[in-house]
């Protein structure tokens, strides 16, 4: 089925590959972008958006930009947002006004200007602390952590009973357990999609994506994926910083696949109305990725430095259930994690970027966000 479709924050990490995702399936696609200047600098038009697409260089919270931008729109797949948790814990009327009225004013305007479906883009950070499992073999939900007990530093949740949980797959079940104020936004913009839509005829869908990696990511924001903050450190010559004692646990997904995802998302009957997890379904920790992208780029000599602190709003482990995307999608990543990492390493030594995560951390520690 070809159809218009209106990709908000399409100019993107993201948004760039699901562009050229769904231009490969035959749709046209107008992209809505403020082109943030932290994202992507001074540029008119980012570097890797297919040509192909129509840009409109507007903020998502510009109502009649916005409705102008959704005139002959089929869908809309919705990705314009503020990303970053550490961030989002001081600059709150920044985050929120994007991506909780951004999102407001979207779905207003498509009261006027209504599509067949829109999919929009969610977060694991939603969860919290992910799933975990007992010492009794009871799933536990509401997992929480001290960070320091008695003088020491307990870096991962017990039970009441002061006995270790086990991490487990979480699944969309999980109810949302809200740390930061960027987990508060995309659970609005959840249910912004979900509770907007229906009343007006739209088909709705969300993904909650877990940690996103691939090339083209801004490796000059210290706020965006992981990977992409280790890459930055790693071509200058500096350590990846490693809060905690990186041991905590995620799930890396590949660009590829999550485009595939919000293709798939758009025009599944199966998918309309559901919310889904979207990761590779392995896990890993971010000191073993540290490492791991270190040999990738060729710089076995530079370890991870080890932080010992946490910030305020991050979570221990948290990795994907895949099962119901993998039933009603029939989504299952396809990217090898090596494979993909030697990618990007590839793609990041042909890149220049300025190292600012020493800035992000001391503007973190200034407010208090670092224990």
């Amino acid at each position: 089925m070809s159809e218009h479709v209106l990709i908000t924050g399409g100019a993107g990490f993201i948004g760039r590959e699901v562009t050229a995702e769904l231009l490969r399936r035959g749709n046209r696609i107008r992209v809505l972008d403020c082109l943030l200047e932290q994202v992507h600098g001074n540029v008119e038009r980012p570097e890797g958006l297919d040509p192909a697409a129509e840009l409109v260089r507007a903020d998502i919270r510009d109502g009649d930009a916005v409705a102008r931008a959704l005139e002959g729109i089929d869908s809309v797949v919705h990705l314009a947002a503020e990303v970053g948790v550490g961030q989002s814990m001081y600059e709150v009327e920044r985050y929120t006004s994007a991506n909780d009225v951004g999102t407001a004013v979207l779905f207003e305007r498509l009261i006027d200007h209504p599509v067949r479906r829109v999919v929009t883009a969610s977060s694991m950070s939603i969860y919290g602390e992910g799933l975990y499992r007992d010492v009794d073999g009871n799933l536990v939900e509401s997992a929480e952590r001290g960070i320091v007990r008695d003088g020491q530093k307990i870096w991962n949740p017990l039970d009441e009973r002061g006995r270790p949980l086990t991490p487990v797959p979480t699944s969309e079940w999980k109810r949302p357990s809200l740390a930061s104020i960027y987990a508060l936004n995309k659970y609005v913009q959840e249910r912004t999609t979900h509770i907007m839509a229906a009343p007006y005829g739209i088909e709705s869908v969300c993904l909650r994506l877990f940690n996103v990696y691939g090339p083209g990511q801004a490796l000059s924001n210290p706020y965006t994926g992981v990977l992409a903050i280790f890459a930055s450190r790693l071509l200058n010559g500096q350590q990846p910083m490693v809060f905690e004692d990186g041991e905590q646990r995620r799930d890396f997904v590949h660009v590829k696949d999550v485009a595939r995802a919000f293709a798939d998302a758009l025009v599944l009957p199966e998918a309309s109305g559901q919310t889904f997890n979207i990761g590779s379904g392995e896990d890993r920790s971010v000191t073993e990725v540290a490492r791991a992208l270190a040999r990738a780029m060729g710089k076995n000599d530079i370890a991870p430095e080890i932080v010992g602190k946490a910030r305020i709003g991050d979570i221990r482990h948290c990795f994907c259930d895949t099962s119901l995307a993998a039933d009603k999608l029939g989504f299952r990543a396809r990217q090898d994690f090596d494979e993909g990492l030697a990618e990007l390493a590839s793609w990041v030594q042909q890149q220049t970027a300025e190292d600012r995560v020493s800035h992000a951390r001391a503007e973190l520690e200034a407010r208090g966000l670092v224990a």
